[in-house]
């Protein structure tokens, strides 16, 4: 059997279910755990998203499973030792929706440079003030980025046919590799990239190193006026610092697609921050993107089954 305890696209379902195997599908089972483990005592292969929390205890329950399906490319909720000491294979759709995700920080970035959802409001509210929302151009502007992989290429390459200079840190990267010469990204050390960065956006995974890596002491070597696009994970930003940042005007601006946690609670640090936006962990969420990441994860399991096409 095949559980599936959060969403997945039409097309990965169907392509479950074609396998002629059988298939449980609930999209809220992850919210009730002794239900999810009840139905993964007879589970081959497990599917899920980013809440739940897939770890050895959750593995005790499933004696026979095979594979865990990730529909998405973060692991942080997966225990892959668990996994590994079990002999349990995992799918992961690593960079199907990096298209998605590097159209959304481009987006977050003309929302900062034009305001165009103040500008309508001001109009609908009976004003013309034209002045107060000419905004900037990005073309010469410096977007860094911390984290060179799968998204942050596409981003460049998005940013780089604005006129924009892109500046970036990641360790993995050569200046002499074709992509990096070829996008003309200038690769330098984190600390350089927080000094030069008109627009900062961060791609890399949460790890015990980049946990609040945007902090106080590396939002004070930001640019005055400088605007934050986060994403990657809630995690890699401490929300207390930022909302200092913000409100004293050291950045101009944020835009965040991951906080922590998940859903913000009422009464969060962030609430109520002066030129911060956050939106619902959407950035992957396009429709053509969940239908692709859907059926790259529903093929990696059934192949993982021994389930051929």
């Amino acid at each position: 059997m095949i559980v599936v305890c959060e969403f997945i696209a039409p097309s990965g379902l169907e392509r479950l279910r074609r396998s002629g195997l059988e298939v449980f599908y609930d999209p809220g089972l992850w919210k009730d755990r002794a239900a999810l483990k009840a139905h993964l005592g007879r589970a081959a292969a497990l599917v899920v998203r980013n809440q739940t929390r897939v770890d050895a205890e959750l593995l005790e329950a499933a004696p026979h499973l095979r594979v865990v399906g990730r529909l998405g490319v973060g692991l942080d909720n997966i225990e892959r030792p668990a996994l590994e000491a079990r002999g349990v294979a995992l799918c992961v759709a690593r960079g199907i929706n990096a298209g998605a995700v590097a159209e959304y920080v481009l987006a977050a970035m003309l929302h900062l440079a034009r305001n165009l959802a103040g500008a309508a409001a001001h109009v609908a509210e009976g004003g013309w003030e034209r002045t107060a929302f000419g905004g900037f151009e990005l073309a010469g502007k410096t977007l860094g980025l911390i984290g060179l992989g799968e998204v942050g290429l596409r981003v460049a390459r998005r940013a780089r046919a604005f006129g924009m200079r892109v500046v970036a840190a990641d360790p993995a990267r050569l200046p002499w590799e074709s992509v990096v010469q070829d996008l003309e990204i200038e690769l330098c050390p984190t600390s350089g990239v927080l000094e030069q960065a008109h627009f900062l956006s961060l791609h890399v995974p949460l790890t015990q190193e980049t946990r609040y890596l945007i902090r106080a002491e590396t939002l004070a070597r930001m640019p005055k006026g400088s605007y934050l696009i986060n994403t990657a994970r809630g995690e890699l930003v401490h929300a207390a610092d930022l909302a200092d940042a913000l409100r004293t005007g050291r950045l101009a601006g944020a835009v965040l697609d991951v906080v922590e946690p998940e859903p913000l609670p009422p009464d969060h640090v962030l609430r109520g921050v002066p030129n911060l936006y956050i939106t619902p962990h959407v950035a992957g969420l396009t429709a053509e993107a969940q239908e692709a990441v859907a059926l790259r994860v529903a093929e990696g399991v059934l192949q993982a089954l021994g389930v051929k096409a």
